[in-house]
């Protein structure tokens, strides 16, 4: 594989640590709360945990071995930028389109992101999680989330 696809294997596994530090930054404000009653901020917090030392030690062996093949080529970087964009449309709309309305089509966009056939599973697949997410968070954790023009 070439040096440039290389380059940009370095670069994606660079800009995860820096959002996973970005979302262990931020997470917090919107308050953490306790493992007997969670915040709002403490799923992304516990999320960006897991993922920067993951990510970090990607970079960190990227840079060690230069040699190996890259697995980012054309089509993979096109799902992974993908992916990037219905996860930032996700947080960027959920104060205006609420929680579970976000969730559905946020998680049918990676349905289809991820090649998964026809329309009934995909959204199928999206409608249970929206659900299941939201009774779970607001119903059994009563956690607020953001109602949008719900109200």
């Amino acid at each position: 594989m070439g040096t440039s696809s290389y380059l940009s294997e370095r670069i994606a596994h660079f800009v995860i640590v820096l959002l996973s530090i970005l979302m262990m930054i931020l997470s917090p404000s919107f308050g953490l709360g306790t493992l007997g009653k969670p915040g709002a901020g403490l799923y992304p917090f516990a999320i960006a945990l897991f993922i920067f030392p993951l990510s970090l030690s990607l970079f960190i062996s990227s840079l060690r071995s230069p040699k190996k093949g890259s697995i980012l080529n054309r089509e993979g970087a096109r799902t992974f930028l993908s992916f990037i964009g219905a996860c930032a449309f996700w947080i960027m709309t959920m104060p205006y389109l609420g929680y579970p309305a976000v969730t559905l089509l946020a998680t049918f966009f990676l349905c289809k992101i991820m090649k998964l056939e026809g329309w009934l599973k995909p959204f199928l697949l999206s409608a249970g999680t929206a659900l299941f997410i939201y009774l779970l968070f607001d119903y059994w954790l009563y956690i607020d989330l953001p109602r949008g023009f719900l109200g």
